[in-house]
């Protein structure tokens, strides 16, 4: 370990780890709706059905996902029935691309989900319009006691906790060793090297390689590495207020360098990165042999890995021990969120219990939407991850005692912060951008978009 100074969170409780927090984060849930009515319980004064009894509910989790998830959150769903008779759940599941339209119409039409899976872009979007209930009221079933503070307190906003994240993971680098071999060139001391030796490290790889390999993998596109970068630097990407916490001048540096490892070979040209960041992980310069690092989410491993047929290991980002502090930091996979209106918070707050806190839970869900928050519940089940999942959370161990803390609520409207992103970068990388007029234009259309 490198022994320069780094600032600890001060709210980090004592004896607690986030040891193997790994998120399989890409694949969050989410939802849509239904009615949460009781069976029998109608408002019809014909007296037709008799009323439900005593303790009897029917609420709805809404998710977004694959089949498989859709399967497995289905099976914790009938053992939950199973211990809680007097309570059934309704299933509302789609897949990511049509998830918050759903929900918004639902939400809309009053006809909110009673527990909803939320994303952090949106969290306080749905808190501030007072869709969600403030989850503190219920701490007499919801038991948060073996979640790590730091971790709890990414779903507070607003002043209360409307959403309870289910795992972490951490946005870092993947690396093949075997193009670092090829090439001739040492892995880097992840915990000591810089941004200059970052874009010498790429340039040298492209330089020693075969045409069509490269060092390295464009970075721009993606803000959560931005966060990192001026987070490093003492700013951040909002502000506790959800303002912008960052300096024009800092933004125009990240893409500087992003420019200087394009015009030196160690990234590919504009037209080939927008190519390969359309691919998606498995498509990246790392999952097809052509690149030695990307940034990508650590849950992200086991994808990127089978795609590459290699071992491929995690990296710390440069700049860690460069800079005023370190930037890295542990992000919630998902959230779990209540509705506000639901008829039943108390059978809600016992779903959310339940899939927190259950190893019969864990043991199905294991890391699908993230490895388990609770620290007893994932040291439970640690055994059964997959050997990537192992890797992932031994990387998130060690990172442990070096993030300083985490990110404060995105503000309304940092759902479109993604596209801005992304587009921009576009700009910056066919040179019809400076990045300095990219920095400045990013920030007038984020302060639009989130009403800042």
């Amino acid at each position: 370990m490198s022994h320069h100074t780094r600032t600890q969170n001060p709210g980090r409780r004592r004896g607690m780890r986030l040891a193997a927090l790994v998120a399989a984060a890409g694949m969050a849930l989410t939802a849509c709706s239904g009615d949460s009515g009781v069976p029998g319980a109608s408002n019809d004064d014909d007296g037709d059905e008799p009323p439900a009894a005593e303790g009897e509910a029917t609420i709805r989790f809404a998710w977004w996902g694959s089949d498989t998830r859709h399967e497995v959150t289905q099976e914790i769903l009938d053992n939950f029935m199973a211990e809680h008779p007097d309570i059934t759940v309704v299933s509302d599941f789609t897949d990511w691309n049509g998830y918050w339209d759903k929900l918004a119409t639902t939400v809309a039409a009053g006809d909110t989900p009673d527990v909803i899976t939320q994303e952090e872009r949106y969290l306080r979007d749905y808190a501030s319009r007072g869709v969600l209930g403030d989850l503190n009221e219920h701490s007499d079933v919801l038991d948060l006691s073996n979640i790590d503070d730091s971790i709890i307190e990414a779903g507070q906003t607003d002043g209360g906790q409307y959403g309870i994240p289910t795992g972490v993971n951490a946005y870092a680098i993947l690396a093949d060793e075997q193009i670092f071999t090829d090439a001739g060139v040492d892995m880097p001391d992840d915990e000591t090297w810089t941004w200059e030796d970052y874009v010498d490290i790429a340039t040298q790889i492209s330089a020693n390689t075969d045409d069509g390999v490269f060092g390295a993998q464009d970075y721009g596109f993606n803000e959560p590495g931005f966060a990192i970068f001026a987070r490093q630097r003492g700013e951040s990407l909002y502000n506790e207020d959800g303002s912008l916490g960052f300096s024009a001048d800092t933004l125009a540096e990240w893409w500087e360098i992003s420019l200087q490892l394009r015009d030196q070979g160690g990234t590919p040209s504009a037209s080939e990165t927008i190519e390969i960041d359309a691919g998606g992980p498995e498509q990246s310069l790392v999952g097809t042999n052509s690149g030695a690092m990307a940034f990508f989410w650590t849950n992200q491993l086991e994808a990127v890995s089978n795609a590459a047929g290699r071992d491929i290991t995690l990296l710390r980002h440069p700049g860690e021990s460069q800079f005023e502090r370190t930037g890295m930091y542990f992000k919630p996979a998902m959230f779990y969120s209540m509705a506000a209106d639901s008829e039943y918070p108390e059978a809600a707050a016992t779903l959310i219990d339940y899939l927190l806190n259950s190893e019969e839970a864990a043991e199905l869900m294991l890391s699908d939407r993230g490895l388990p928050a609770n620290t007893e519940v994932r040291a439970a089940v640690q055994d059964q991850f997959s050997e990537l999942d192992q890797r992932s959370a031994d990387f998130l161990a060690e990172l442990e005692d070096e993030i300083v803390d985490g990110l404060p609520v995105p503000p309304v409207g940092a759902g479109e912060v993604a596209e801005i992103t992304r587009r921009i970068n576009a700009e910056v990388l066919f040179d019809r951008l400076s990045p300095q007029d990219a920095a400045e234009q990013f920030i007038s259309e984020v302060e639009t978009a989130t009403g800042q």
